[in-house]
């Protein structure tokens, strides 16, 4: 230990923090520093009477290890480091906190709150408002993402199990938490676990509205697929995507006939798929998905990508907020084709359907405005009732909506409850589908 020759007359500024003795605002302000570009607590030194010393050097030390390390969150060790100094012929403290990397940081038992949240701005240590720990939280939410711990513990994965088991990527029961990132650094699920789970309490809405001049009516109530693994979430909402996004038929002649989809299937996928990629989590909520008259809608959370300028969205510059998240999707063959890109939706669409906003990402398609004719066969049968004779619909119906009852279905596609149970009898028949429960509580499995 070494004489320092510090001018203790200086005052407290915005890297340096005076403290008389060890009192219980230490761990405010060493996230105050951790938050900002850091700084050093001196323990021993009063900003009025100058340096006083510290009487027992040791114990104050281990007394500050053991708050900083156990008070504040995330860990900040591995950014804090205290030595001892001699002034004045008096032993001190000096705790050097650098800034940390895992914004935001705050008191443990205050939680992730304006009660728990410092930031150093001049000589004191201020609360941050909970706009400004959000953004601190969307700066740094890809790490987060594998870092927060999940909001329950008690979690099960066999719907994701199924989902690598299909595509031959078997997953081993004692290992697949960690191959898949799923622990935090202390051994906890984290919340990409808690995403994958079969028992998360995250839902995905689905809606269909009526325009109606400058207001929407919801023409039936909103689908919640949800409650279970997100894999599972997407499927469901590309299944009913696909049966909304009918295909319509131009006649240009005795002989000939143009098909086209409502709008285009690959560009529907991609962005439906990238809702969910980038979604910003941290808000709490998943994306949102609508059917209007003239259209469908997709909006997700947390805007672009913070380290994205719209000018590099649009010429395709790849900047990943969920890059853990992504590399499941990509095991599943979910996003195999996605280097179609926002350059090749914007080739067949106006860069207007994109509408940004601070806190999320809205995407509206349009549907083809080109005069059609629903499809008929031969006999004259509607496209959807030659659809539903393929069984079709039925199938992508139950996949997204396992508990839908049969007079749920004959409403769905319009046509009688008797005309569906026959098809459904149909399908158990030929083991297409399997329905398990009662009638009403029940729920359908589709087997191929």
């Amino acid at each position: 230990m070494s004489e320092k020759n510090i001018n203790t007359s200086n005052p407290e500024n915005e890297n340096v923090e005076y403290k008389e003795k060890l009192n219980d605002t230490l761990e405010k302000e060493a996230v105050a520093f951790l938050n900002a570009m850091g700084g050093c607590i001196y323990i021993g030194i009063s900003d009025k009477d100058g340096v006083v010393g510290v009487a027992d050097i040791d114990k104050t030390q281990l007394q500050i290890k053991d708050r900083l390390l156990f008070g504040i969150s995330p860990s900040p060790m591995s950014f804090i480091s205290i030595s001892t100094e001699k002034l004045e012929n008096k032993n001190v403290i000096k705790i050097t906190v650098k800034e940390g990397t895992e914004k935001p940081y705050y008191i443990k038992s205050k939680g992730l709150s304006e009660a728990g949240t410092f930031i150093r701005v001049g000589n004191s240590a201020q609360p941050m408002t909970a706009k400004m720990i959000h953004a601190f939280q969307t700066k740094s939410f890809p790490k987060s993402l594998i870092n927060i711990e999940a909001p329950e513990q008690e979690l099960t994965f066999a719907e994701l199990f199924i989902h690598y088991h299909r595509y031959n990527r078997p997953l081993n029961d004692s290992t697949f938490a960690k191959t898949l990132n799923f622990l935090t650094k202390d051994g906890k699920y984290n919340y990409l676990a808690y995403l994958m789970a079969d028992n998360n309490q995250l839902s995905v809405r689905f809606a269909r509205f009526n325009d109606a001049g400058e207001r929407f009516e919801l023409v039936e109530k909103a689908i919640e697929y949800g409650n279970c693994c997100l894999v599972t979430a997407i499927q469901r909402v590309l299944d009913r995507y696909d049966i909304e996004n009918i295909t319509r038929s131009t006649l240009t002649g005795a002989a000939h006939r143009i098909d086209k989809r409502l709008v285009d299937a690959k560009c529907l996928r991609e962005i439906v798929i990238n809702a969910f990629a980038h979604n910003d989590y941290s808000y709490g909520m998943l994306p949102i998905f609508e059917v209007f008259q003239n259209r469908f809608a997709v909006r997700s959370y947390g805007g672009l990508v913070p380290q994205l300028s719209i000018e590099e969205f649009f010429q395709g510059v790849s900047a990943l907020r969920n890059p853990e998240l992504m590399r499941i999707l990509k095991d599943l063959e979910l996003v195999e084709a996605l280097g179609f890109g926002i350059r090749g939706i914007t080739k067949i669409y106006s860069q207007d359907i994109f509408e940004f906003s601070e806190n999320s990402l809205y995407i509206t398609l349009p549907f083809d405005e080109s005069k059609g004719i629903v499809r008929e066969n031969s006999k004259g049968k509607s496209r959807v009732e030659s659809r539903v004779e393929s069984r079709v619909e039925i199938i992508n119906l139950l996949k997204s909506e396992p508990t839908i009852t049969a007079k749920e279905l004959a409403g769905r596609l319009g046509l009688s409850e008797k005309t569906i149970e026959k098809h459904l009898k149909i399908l158990r028949e030929t083991n297409k589908i399997q329905h398990i429960g009662s009638t009403k509580s029940g729920e359908w499995i589709v087997l191929e």
